[in-house]
């Protein structure tokens, strides 16, 4: 076996593990923040403050026998998950946290991402179609409208980012705002003036592409049951579940990446790593803020945001960047 290989198999391990221990705890800090923003109990008696609760729902998950429904397409309904979690463990392969941290630094790592993110709506509509249950399909159907919606102002704004920085290397990204947060890309410059409009439809896109709240449309329970995972149990819901929360850490990842830096310490007290990690767990918490505190909006309502006021946005921007690129 080269050593390539297996530094791409050792790379792979860590991903799976990285991703699943955030899966276990990032549920629970999610339900212990909504149990303290909606004054309600959280997990409390496994453990000291719940703490045993991820890995008993874990382990209560993997001993529960898959259940195919009567009539469903097994390929797609098997599939699924596993399309739901495969692109999100691939992604962390690339994503530099710090100057020496990266399993395989690519070129073109902001284009992997988006390819691979692009994937998890395929396994949203696999679910749904193979489940050959109306919600589901319902759900299955809203949730790639709306994937589709908002991947078109994220990778706009990204492509601005990547022409300011000449670069879709993630590590070169990251590297070009070292040396104090005023060089970070959520502030103006002479050539992106409205860089924290970007900031803010990344982020916003970020929320949406996640499925998470104000915009689940696609796991509106009070409407469609439980979604497009209606009819998964055991380790196939568990792995949509993981996908979910993996794919929050890359939206987190990305987003520090793009606009606050990556690893940069403008106060130059922590090693690069750890700081990266509190700029994306800071993002995580807000995701929990957000998604306890705002309602669920509507399906017309979530993609005329998109078609009628992000991507115009976005489109102007972008195009402002470039004039200003030729200019300055």
């Amino acid at each position: 076996m080269s050593l390539t290989l297996l530094n791409v198999i050792v790379a792979v391990v860590i991903a799976i593990a990285f991703a699943a221990a955030n899966a276990a705890y990032l549920v629970w800090a999610e339900r212990r923040g909504a149990a303290r923003i909606q004054r309600r109990p959280g997990p409390n008696i496994n453990g000291p403050f719940g703490l045993l609760q991820p890995p008993l729902d874990g382990i209560k998950l993997m001993t529960k026998q898959l259940m195919i429904p009567g009539g469903a397409d097994k390929i797609l309904f098997m599939v699924a998950p596993v399309l739901a979690m495969a692109p999100a463990i691939m992604s962390f392969v690339t994503i530099p946290f710090s100057e020496g941290i990266a399993a395989h630094n690519m070129e073109i790592g902001v284009l992997m991402i988006f390819a691979f993110a692009s994937m998890g709506a395929m396994a949203i509509l696999f679910a749904g179609w193979g489940s050959r249950n109306k919600y589901s399909v319902m759900a299955s159907v809203r949730a790639v409208s709306q994937n589709v919606s908002y991947e078109i102002p994220m990778l706009i704004t990204a492509i601005t980012v990547v022409m300011v920085n000449g670069s879709m290397d993630l590590k070169a990204i990251s590297t070009a705002q070292a040396g104090g947060f005023w060089h970070w890309n959520i502030f103006p410059s002479l050539q992106s003036p409205l860089m924290p409009i970007s900031f803010i439809i990344f982020f916003i896109c970020s929320l949406a592409e996640t499925n998470r709240a104000p915009f689940d449309l696609g796991e509106a329970e009070s409407e469609l049951v439980a979604g497009f995972h209606t009819e998964y149990g055991s380790m196939g819901f568990g792995l949509f579940f993981m996908g979910e929360y993996a794919n929050i850490v890359i939206g987190a990842s990305l987003t520090t990446i793009l606009f606050l830096g990556g690893w940069d310490c403008p106060f130059g007290m922590f090693p690069g790593v750890w700081w990266f990690l509190l700029k994306i767990y800071i993002l995580i918490a807000t995701f929990i803020w957000i998604r306890w505190t705002f309602p669920r909006t509507t399906i017309y309502g979530l993609l005329n945001l998109s078609w009628k006021i992000l991507i115009p946005i976005s489109l102007f921007n972008l195009l402002l960047t470039a004039g200003l690129l030729k200019v300055f």
